[in-house]
């Protein structure tokens, strides 16, 4: 009996001392936002990969086929199962056009960058402007202050 005393005695403890962090725990915390960065709408789209080269063209014949099918998912398995029983050979063709969409990307991305890094140079050029004008304009005002006070 003594046992099943003490198991209720500690239990009891523990119940208390969890009452008291649930307490605790309510306390509002200041919520972190750091969302991601704003998506920039001028910035290339990756190029599609050779599968999805292979299932622009096979949902076009799909949709031939079975005008009556209205279900994405089925097009898409159908495409997969396709893709996965065509050779090497086959898929070649949908591997270059994939590989030449790649090419243009890279020197559409390099094109982007540079001009970004462009934008960010002229934006940090601007900022020290102002800055050295603020600097500059507080150095005078300060030298008039002091002028005063000796007349005083």
């Amino acid at each position: 009996m003594k046992g099943g005393k003490s198991k209720a005695n500690t239990s009891k403890k523990a119940d208390s001392k969890l009452a008291v962090k649930k307490g605790v725990e309510k306390k509002p915390k200041k919520a972190v936002t750091k969302g991601k960065a704003g998506k920039d709408p001028n910035k290339p789209k990756r190029p599609p990969s050779a599968f999805f080269v292979f299932m622009e063209q096979f949902r076009k014949e799909f949709k031939e086929k079975n005008p009556s099918n209205k279900q994405v998912s089925v097009v898409g398995k159908a495409g997969g199962d396709k893709w996965k029983t065509l050779s090497q050979s086959e898929k070649a063709p949908y591997v270059a056009k994939a590989e030449k969409l790649k090419i243009e990307y890279q020197k559409k991305i390099k094109a982007y960058d540079a001009e970004e890094e462009s934008k960010k140079e002229i934006a940090s050029e601007d900022t020290s402007e102002k800055s050295k004008s603020e600097v500059s304009d507080d150095d005078e005002g300060s030298d008039g202050d002091d002028d005063e006070e000796d007349d005083d």
